[in-house]
């Protein structure tokens, strides 16, 4: 079975120093300057408790069967420090792929954190863990161990197209998938884009904001208003 059942053991990987200057950076930030695309789907939301910054590693992508946790287990023992495992479940919702036992070994080789399109078991005792995960939820059903699946492979998750290697950026907001080829431009233009948020957050703060914007557009988009109250 050559498609379908196979696991790539290497992966063209991006400067760590690359990855490691999306460290500070605000998820929804990263979005605005890739066109508002490659943000996960809000379903997949911070299992683990907030950090002071945000959770940046490398993709290594498994690609998994509908409620089977086999090549999870493989792709688990592949990943490393610095690594972000981003799991493809098929959008399966039903059965649980990662309990408190993988999330500790995850723990263990200091990964740089869990995507799953999918739910988890033991929400509780993995809530307080050291390694960010996001997941849609949890559930107690458990997963089977039979494959097939891929490691290191294109996958969807959350929506959004992941290569093996690409930035995964996660902050409470959510999770932005870098690809791995366009990384320094978008790091380069978000450096312009916060130069001119911090400057629009103090105006919002001081009252200073020029909202004239908002009537020249609907003027633009020649929005009707009218002097009077709407009628039954």
């Amino acid at each position: 079975m050559p498609v379908g059942f196979r696991v790539f053991l290497q992966r063209n990987l991006p400067p760590k120093d690359l990855v490691e200057s999306f460290r500070t950076i605000p998820a929804a930030n990263i979005a605005d300057c890739m066109g508002r695309h490659n943000a996960m789907i809000p379903e997949i939301r911070l299992m683990t408790k907030p950090g002071e910054v945000n959770m940046v590693g490398v993709a290594l992508t498994v690609k998994t069967c509908y409620g089977d946790n086999l090549m999870i287990h493989q792709g688990l023992d592949m990943a490393a420090e610095g690594d972000v495992l981003v799991i493809a479940n098929e959008e399966g919702r039903n059965r649980s792929l990662l309990g408190e036992i993988m999330y500790r070994y995850a723990e263990r080789k200091n990964l740089a954190g869990i995507v799953l399109d999918g739910p988890i078991r033991d929400a509780l005792q993995i809530s307080g863990g050291s390694v960010p995960l996001y997941a849609t939820g949890s559930t107690p059903g458990g997963p089977y161990k039979e494959g097939p699946g891929e490691v290191n492979v294109p996958v969807s998750c959350g929506g959004v197209h992941v290569n093996p290697g690409d930035i995964i950026v996660g902050d409470p907001d959510g999770v932005i998938v870098i690809p791995r080829q366009d990384a320094e431009d978008v790091l380069e233009a978000v450096k312009a884009f916060q130069q001119n948020d911090r400057r629009k957050l103090q105006a919002a703060i001081d009252g200073t904001a020029d909202r004239s914007w908002v009537m020249k557009q609907l003027e633009a988009k020649k929005c009707e208003f009218r002097d009077g109250a709407y009628r039954d």
